[in-house]
């Protein structure tokens, strides 16, 4: 597989698009992350923010207090791809009528 290709799956798969674009607002803790998205496990978000971690999109910054405390944002190159993916998903809420119209044609006409 193409370098290219694995970090493209990194950002568009399900949990990635909405962790990067639930950071483009302000740095999470883990846990505020969970609840802003919703229904993701606590595993799937730990694999998740990893994977972007070593991509080089979300940046770790954990303190030595206690009780631990663990902000994640992102990095200048995860912002970049943040918005890129924040207007995607702009433009799939914009053009989802449309969308929605072609699906029936494309159900009706299979019908027919």
């Amino acid at each position: 597989m193409c370098p290219y290709r694995l970090v493209l799956e990194h950002v568009t798969s399900r949990w990635g698009v909405l962790v990067l674009i639930e950071l483009l607002d302000r740095p999470y803790r883990f846990s505020e992350l969970r609840r802003a998205i919703g229904r993701v496990s606590e595993k799937m978000l730990t694999q998740t923010l990893q994977t972007l971690e070593r991509d080089g999109l979300v940046h770790r910054d954990a303190k030595p207090v206690i009780p631990p405390r663990v902000d994640y944002s992102l990095t200048d190159l995860g912002r970049e791809a943040a918005q890129q993916v924040r207007d995607l998903a702009l433009w799939t809420e914009r053009r989802m009528a449309d969308v929605e119209r072609a699906r029936t044609a494309y159900d009706d006409a299979k019908r027919a």
